[in-house]
């Protein structure tokens, strides 16, 4: 209806009343579209709630903080799991030692 509504000479009014509506129900729908409120329904991708999804970024920070968290832990050699960390080190092979720790950075200095 909204597509129909934009159409050269057609009027909202003549639309809504063939199709059985409101005209000011056609109104707010061609102001939606024009704001991309379809956007996501045309692309075919999920759409959901704003709460939900306020909810799962607060989740994902907290689990963020989580693992922050963790890594520091793992970081220090006061802690039991740092420390366990640190002797596992000692012990791996030193070739294989730089997988555990991650790439050394260039000898160049560049990043």
């Amino acid at each position: 209806m909204v597509e129909e509504s934009q159409e050269p000479g057609a009027s909202v009014s003549l639309v809504a009343r063939r199709h059985g509506v409101n005209p000011n129900q056609l109104f707010t729908g061609r102001r939606l579209a024009a704001d991309g409120a379809f956007t996501a329904a045309a692309a075919g991708e999920e759409v959901v709630p704003a709460s939900a999804w306020r909810a799962q970024q607060e989740q994902i920070r907290e689990w963020h903080l989580l693992l922050g968290k963790k890594t520091r832990e793992a970081g220090d050699r006061s802690s039991a799991r740092g420390q366990i960390l640190h002797e596992a080190l000692q012990h791996a092979d030193p070739k294989k030692r730089w997988l555990l720790r991650g790439p050394p950075p260039p000898r160049d200095g560049s990043r």
